[in-house]
């Protein structure tokens, strides 16, 4: 890939001023005599000005508190305190148990950057699109349409968390109301049909992570599927917290949003440009870059500042080089969900646990706890306010990279990959009446070169969502799928044997509060209700 694009943001005087347009709080200029009139004035700035839009996505991967957003508010992870280790205020539980309020610890530490982040994002594309209107230089079309889908993922991120949100494509500074969630829906849904003509359907290897059209049918299968979610304001706007949410009759571009997920799913699983990994774990070692599963990823390189770093959050103290914070655990109950034979349930660590530093002398070991004992990952935890060190397995699903540089590792992260359009395309099949052919799917997906487990007998809902679970565990997609399967705030951790953990929530939890912070920087934006 090419260098520009592994860069966190893009030449340094480009970085001073993307970075200081804020996200909410628009009422001032940035102070930069770089303009969108006389910047991009041949191809490698509007290469530097394009990598200050792709930057963002790092928010949203492992390393970005929009992941963690993702995953520690459902049942497939908890960060419990240890000792004196992973309280913070008391965030991680807030988060967890969905006690959040406007101004509570995980508002505070997670939400404000759900908010800012794509919000910074939609800023840097504006800013890009502005500039890049009086350059003269080949491929204009195709860089704008580029950007134009970056801005628009954004705005899905937004539109996932938080229901309607200020549509604002402008460089202008200005305090904007809220658009409703069915105007921003239809506002990304224009913007990735609109851009899709003028990309190309692949790229080389130099340019892996780009944008193509494969990465906008994947966002709008995935739109479509959650269209029954995504097109409401909340559960007051008519969201199910209880029961399953179709894709069954919403409207959108095309026809019927099951449909239309299909057609996206389809495109992408017979393009030719895409096929299963031959094997499932190909999809998540450091040479990830090369599976043929990839559609839309962020990069990352084993260097200083560039790299994955999610085995430090997961991993114990004693199993890898710099030491790991030792956090991030899965739930007993999602745990014991996974059929033993499954070859993916080998992504979560229980059990004795050895060194998985590739690096070290003694890789591959046993390795003790800080008490000299040997180190045993429990399958559950007792309590969320105290647990041990090796309490709770652990989702080790990308593994340190041989060429580590530190804490920073090569591997890339999938933010959509084919596996995922195979169950998009089952469960709009399903929602469609056609159970027969959502089951060819889930098995052909279970049936790829190294088969990860036997075929199953039926689907149906129940037979979709496990197999998401084990397919994407600790993906991001949790969180999305018990939205849509009606599952999301009235799960509870009893089923896991945790004391202190969740208990069923209030259904308005299906989105974020809007940080008081936000509403205090811009008064015409209204919170969401229940907040």
């Amino acid at each position: 890939m090419n260098r520009l694009f592994r860069i966190s943001i893009g030449a340094a005087g480009l970085a001073s001023l993307l970075l200081a347009l804020g996200c909410t709080n628009l009422d001032e200029n940035p102070p930069s005599l770089i303009t969108p009139g006389n910047f991009f004035r041949n191809p490698q700035e509007v290469q530097a000005g394009l990598a200050g839009v792709y930057a963002q996505l790092r928010t949203i991967a492992p390393e970005g508190g929009i992941y963690d957003v993702s995953e520690i508010t459902t049942d497939e992870e908890v960060v419990p305190t240890r000792g004196s280790d992973w309280y913070d205020n008391g965030q991680w539980i807030d988060l967890h148990n969905m006690t959040w309020t406007p101004t509570s610890a995980a508002t505070a530490n997670f939400f404000n950057g759900v908010w800012n982040n794509p919000y910074q994002g939609v800023a840097n594309t504006n800013l890009f699109l502005a500039a890049i209107q009086n350059a003269s230089i080949p491929g204009k079309a195709a860089l704008i349409a580029e950007a134009r889908v970056l801005r628009a993922y954004y705005y899905y991120v937004l539109m996932d968390f938080f229901g309607g949100v200020a549509i604002d494509t402008s460089t202008q500074p200005a305090l904007s109301a809220r658009n409703t969630r069915r105007e921003v829906f239809d506002f990304i849904e224009a913007q990735l049909l609109a851009a899709r003509p003028d990309l190309p359907a692949t790229r080389p290897s130099s340019e892996s992570g780009r944008v193509t059209q494969g990465v906008v049918d994947a966002i709008l299968a995935n739109m479509y599927l959650n269209a029954g979610v995504f097109t409401k304001d909340g559960a007051a706007g008519g969201i199910s917290g209880t029961s399953y949410n179709s894709c069954t009759g919403v409207a959108v571009t095309g026809g019927d949003a099951c449909t239309q997920a299909i057609v996206r799913a389809t495109n992408l699983i017979n393009s030719g440009n895409y096929r299963l990994a031959d094997s499932f774990p190909q999809n998540f070692r450091a040479d990830n870059a090369n599976s043929p599963e990839n559609i839309f990823v962020v990069k990352y390189i084993a260097a200083d500042g560039l790299g994955m770093y999610i085995v430090q959050a997961v991993l114990h103290y004693s199993q890898f080089n710099p030491t790991p914070w030792n956090g991030f655990a899965v739930l007993a109950q999602t745990y014991q969900t996974f059929d033993p034979a499954d070859k993916r349930r080998r992504v979560v660590l229980q059990g004795p646990q050895v060194n998985l530093d590739p690096q070290s002398a003694s890789f591959n070991q046993p390795v003790n706890d800080r008490a000299g004992n040997p180190l045993v990952f429990t399958e559950s935890i007792p309590d969320i306010h105290s647990a041990t060190e090796g309490q709770g397995p652990r989702i080790y699903k990308w593994p340190a990279d041989p060429a580590h540089v530190q804490q920073n590792n090569g591997n890339d992260y999938a933010l959509f990959r084919l596996g995922e359009m195979y169950l998009i395309k089952a469960e709009a099949e399903l929602e469609s009446g056609n159970a027969a052919a959502a089951l060819v799917d889930l098995n052909a997906l279970r049936a790829r070169t190294d088969p990860v487990a036997a075929p199953l007998a039926a689907a149906d809902r129940q037979t979709i969502l496990n197999e998401r679970l084990f397919e994407l565990l600790g993906e991001g997609k949790r969180r999305q799928d018990l939205i849509r399967f009606g599952g999301y705030t009235g799960r509870d951790d009893s089923g896991s044997g945790l004391a202190g953990g969740k208990a069923a929530q209030g259904d308005f939890h299906v989105l974020m509060p809007i940080p008081q912070a936000q509403i205090d920087a811009n008064p015409k934006l209204v919170q969401n209700p229940g907040y």
